[in-house]
């Protein structure tokens, strides 16, 4: 890690700022702390972020106004919220939140998802060349940790945390989106239910709300139709649940 990956951490707890901010500061980052939306957006104009870390429950602006407000060009966000709050975690997940986690929140696991986030964003970017030259094709990308799933052609990378279709564009997905499709990736040509994809998609300890999963899936649906030859990988089985229709293949080492 090298310290111009930069990180603003966002909340009204002066006390929640320091913690995070001196956690990711020992790890190498080089990190900005602001006390409310106001104060985020002064900092982004005066330069540039590669992720924001940024609370929901805040005095005069919450975080999910600040996030509605942000533009495309924003830096990937990581919201956090307090326990219980399941509205605001699907409401952030459905503006474009690239991850959300609940507070009180273990700094290692936030850590954790900064890292993969980035990840995903550095793959994500297109290669620089020369000026004149034409741009690559975007988001196209060769890497492969050897620890894939592959599934009418699309390839999922369970050790770098990545999806590509089967023109090798990579298609980006939410922490939550990924753990989802993993779930159905492992459990191919079966159908499932809501509980079953909430059990293998969040863990046994995850709050367990059916429009949480509705709104991870219709966002994943929608992403792999994206994607070449993507728009019947996931159907929806009446009245039972959903169906990941492709035959897998796994090629993980051999435990």
């Amino acid at each position: 890690m090298d310290l111009h990956t930069r990180i603003l951490i966002v909340d009204d707890d002066e006390g929640i700022r320091s913690l995070i901010g001196d956690f990711l500061a020992k790890h190498g980052y080089d990190t900005t702390t602001a006390a409310d939306p106001l104060e985020m957006r002064k900092l982004l104009a005066a330069k540039s972020f590669d992720l924001i870390v940024l609370d929901v429950m805040m005095p005069r602006e919450d975080g999910l106004t600040a996030l509605r407000q942000m533009g495309p060009d924003a830096p990937p966000v990581i919201m956090l919220s307090a326990v219980g709050s399941d509205v605001d975690r699907i409401v952030g997940l459905e503006m474009g939140a690239d991850d959300y986690l609940a507070k009180p929140c273990n700094p290692r696991e936030l850590l954790a998802r900064i890292r993969t986030v980035l990840r995903r964003q550095a793959a994500a970017a297109p290669s620089a060349g020369p000026a004149e030259a034409a741009p690559a094709p975007a988001r196209a990308v060769e890497v492969d940790s050897g620890d894939c799933l592959h599934f009418s052609g699309w390839r999922m990378d369970l050790g770098l945390r990545l999806l590509f279709d089967p023109t090798n564009a990579l298609i980006s997905l939410s922490d939550g989106e990924f753990r989802l499709l993993r779930a159905f990736a492992e459990h191919p040509r079966r159908v499932l239910t809501r509980d079953q994809l909430l059990d293998w998609s969040r863990g046994e300890d995850s709050d367990h709300y059916d429009r949480a999963i509705d709104v991870q899936l219709s966002r994943l649906r929608r992403k792999l139709s994206d994607g070449e030859g993507g728009s019947d990988i996931i159907r929806t089985v009446r009245n039972e649940g959903y169906l990941f229709v492709p035959a897998v293949m796994d090629d993980r080492p051999a435990a």
